[in-house]
């Protein structure tokens, strides 16, 4: 009897859609690994008062994360852009809210990756990566970064590191993806899954 596929959760907030964009790909490196799909999903904006602010539906693009998704996903890749070298109040808002989760260890063992675009070139890229690690640890995701078999961390001019892939956006947020960052997210994406399958075989 043929096993579902696992479903591999992509969770980001975006402003200007280069976060967005870093999911996308990130997406499709999952999808390319036979067994595996990829789940888009997003958080609520919230407000000044850190209360939420949209719509219980998003007027477009991916739907807003369900706390079911924590629980039917294998792996888990999340993304934010940079607000002052750490994540965005939105995302963090949503993992305030994942107490009960942390309890039930719902997440515990499965495989987890992060990503992140800014504006500048130093904004703040590896400490964004690295706040947002924290309460994946807190959960007992396994956090992977990506090793330097991806030789575009060598050569990369934009984004791209060790602790996950980035987009260097630009002050606009208009920035095209780079053909490294593009290599690097699709490469994350595809360790996620892969390690996920492993994990699978292995119970």
């Amino acid at each position: 009897m043929n096993q579902p596929n696992l479903i591999i959760l992509v969770l980001f907030y975006s402003r200007h859609g280069a976060t967005r964009k870093l999911a996308e790909l990130i997406a499709q490196g999952v999808e390319s690994v036979p067994g595996c799909d990829a789940r888009l999903r997003t958080v609520p904006a919230v407000s000044t008062v850190a209360e939420a602010t949209e719509a219980d539906v998003p007027a477009e693009g991916a739907p807003y994360v369900e706390l079911d998704d924590l629980k039917d996903c294998a792996g888990l890749a999340v993304g934010s852009p940079t607000r002052f070298g750490n994540m965005a109040a939105a995302m963090k808002y949503f993992w305030d809210g994942t107490a009960a989760e942390w309890l039930a260890g719902t997440l515990a063992g499965k495989p987890a990756c992060v990503f992140t675009s800014t504006g500048s070139l130093h904004g703040g890229q590896e400490s964004t990566l690295l706040s947002m690690m924290i309460p994946l640890f807190h959960h007992g995701l396994m956090v992977m970064g990506l090793p330097y078999t991806n030789a575009e961390l060598m050569t990369t001019s934009s984004g791209g590191t060790p602790y996950g892939a980035s987009h260097w956006s630009g002050l606009d947020g208009k920035k095209t993806i780079t053909e490294d960052e593009k290599r690097l997210a699709l490469a994350q994406g595809r360790r996620l899954a892969e390690t996920a399958m492993k994990l699978r075989a292995a119970t």
